[in-house]
C-alpha cells in the first residue's frame, strides 16, 4: 500500500519582507545624529581637560601673597588666567554642577529643557511633524515655543537664580584665586601669544564641533 505525501504549500513571505522593508525605511529618531553628537561633546570635553594645568600648581599655598596693589592684582588674574584658564573653566562648571545637585528641581527643570529642545526640534526628522494633543506644528512654531519656554525657564523661573548665583560666585573664586596666586614661577611666553583669545578660542573649538555633529540633522530639516 502506497502512501501519499501531501503536498508542501508555498509558504508567503510577502508580508514579512513588506514589514522588514517598512521597518528598515523607518530608522530610530535620528540615532546617529544624536550619537555623533554625544561623541563630539565628550571629544571636546576631553581635549579641553588635556589642556588644563597641573592642580597641584594651582593649589601651591606657597605661591599665594598678598597683592600690593589693585593694579598688581589686575595683572596677576591676566597671567592667572591666561595660564590657568582650563582649570578655571573646570572650577566654574563645578561650582555650577554642585549649585544644580543641591537644587534638584532646577536641574530637573535643565534636563528637561534641554531633552524639549534635542527630540522636539534638533533631532525629530524633518518628515514626521510635531502633533501635541491632536494640534500639528511647524518647524517654525516649535522653534519659537523653545525658545519662549527656554526664556522663561531662565529668567522667570528660580533656576535662572540658581545659575547665576553658581556663575558669580565661580567667577569669585577664579578673581580671588588669580589676585592672590604669584604668577612668577609660571611659563607664560607661550599663553601671553593666545592670551586675546582665552577662554573663546576654547569655547569656539567647542561651539564649531556642536555644529558639525548636527549639521546633517539641522540640513535635512530644511
Amino acid at each position: 500500500m502506497s502512501t501519499t505525501v501531501p503536498p508542501v504549500l508555498p509558504i508567503s513571505t510577502t508580508t514579512a519582507a513588506a514589514g522588514s522593508v517598512e521597518s528598515q525605511g523607518q530608522p530610530p529618531i535620528a540615532t546617529p545624529a544624536f550619537r555623533a553628537f554625544i561623541n563630539h561633546i565628550t571629544d571636546t570635553v576631553r581635549n579641553g581637560l588635556s589642556q588644563r594645568r597641573p592642580w597641584a600648581e594651582l593649589a601651591d599655598r606657597s605661591a599665594f601673597a598678598k597683592p600690593e596693589s589693585f593694579s598688581d592684582a589686575t595683572v596677576r588674574v591676566r597671567k592667572n588666567y591666561s595660564y590657568f584658564r582650563v582649570n578655571y573653566l573646570a572650577v566654574v562648571a563645578l561650582i555650577v554642577a554642585v549649585s544644580l545637585f543641591t537644587h534638584p528641581f532646577s536641574l530637573m527643570v535643565l534636563v528637561g529643557l534641554l531633552a524639549a529642545w534635542l527630540f522636539l526640534y534638533l533631532f525629530r526628522p524633518s518628515d514626521q511633524p510635531l502633533v501635541i494633543l491632536g494640534r500639528t506644528f511647524s518647524d517654525t512654531q516649535t522653534l519659537m515655543g523653545l525658545v519662549a519656554l527656554s526664556v522663561f525657564v531662565v529668567f522667570l523661573t528660580s533656576v535662572g537664580s540658581v545659575l547665576i548665583s553658581a556663575l558669580l560666585v565661580g567667577v569669585a573664586v577664579v578673581f580671588a584665586h588669580g589676585a592672590l596666586r604669584v604668577p612668577e614661577d609660571l611659563f607664560l611666553d607661550e599663553q601671553e601669544t593666545s592670551a586675546s583669545t582665552g577662554f573663546l578660542s576654547f569655547l569656539n573649538g567647542a561651539a564649531s564641533n556642536v555644529a558639525a555633529a548636527t549639521a546633517p540633522a539641522i540640513a535635512a530639516r530644511g
